[in-house]
């Protein structure tokens, strides 16, 4: 196995970066920036702790981050499974990364930053579902943001419905966790899931 463990052997290999992807960064938001993170209703939020890494998916209607100012983004903090993971990171190191994805588009936008946690009223408030305040917002400060190179989603045709995967042909939620715990009662797990998902969305 040949394994590359040198910069300059990578940089060797790959060569240099071209012009356009070193002038996309910017310290702050845009204006055509801010038109992809608010065309954005999912992204991907990367974390580290002492653990390791974690990379998150977040989901929200229409929009998933909101823009407080040109360096500033707000995340509200919707229901889960509890387990915290990427909270427990922020906690305990601030470094982040986002990487927003757009239905339908080939254009991904990358954001790396810090963050910090607030559980302010006045500030939950503004992001209200359904009658109810997420439990507390993640304040990011941006570092650098650019958007990425199409060719990831066009490899992949990701929004080509013809090679969308039957959901009946894979394995459900209740399936996964009964391989990993046999005596979990998976069938009625996955039975249950929609009424719990549908009352506890928000």
């Amino acid at each position: 196995m040949t394994l590359v463990t040198d910069i300059r052997e990578l940089e060797q290999l790959y060569g240099v970066p071209s012009e356009a992807s070193l002038i996309k960064v910017s310290d702050q938001i845009t204006k055509n920036y801010q038109s992809l993170i608010e065309a954005s209703p999912f992204m991907v939020l990367a974390t580290s702790g002492p653990e390791g890494m974690d990379c998150s998916p977040r989901g929200d209607a229409k929009q998933v981050v909101f823009i407080k100012d040109r360096k500033t983004l707000l995340l509200p903090d919707r229901r889960g499974n509890n387990r915290m993971d990427s909270l427990r990171n922020i906690v305990r190191n601030p470094e982040i990364g986002l990487l927003f994805l757009i239905p339908g588009s080939n254009t991904t936008l990358r954001l790396n930053g810090t963050a910090v946690i607030s559980t302010a009223p006045e500030l939950t408030s503004q992001y209200k579902m359904q009658g109810k305040d997420p439990r507390s917002v993640i304040i990011v400060t941006i570092r650098e943001v650019y958007f990425q190179c199409a060719r990831a989603v066009m490899r992949a045709d990701l929004w080509n419905p013809e090679h969308f995967k039957p959901v009946n042909t894979l394995p459900s939620a209740g399936e996964l966790m009964q391989e990993l715990k046999g005596d979990f009662d998976g069938t009625s797990y996955d039975k249950e899931w929609p009424a719990r998902a549908k009352e506890t969305m928000w």
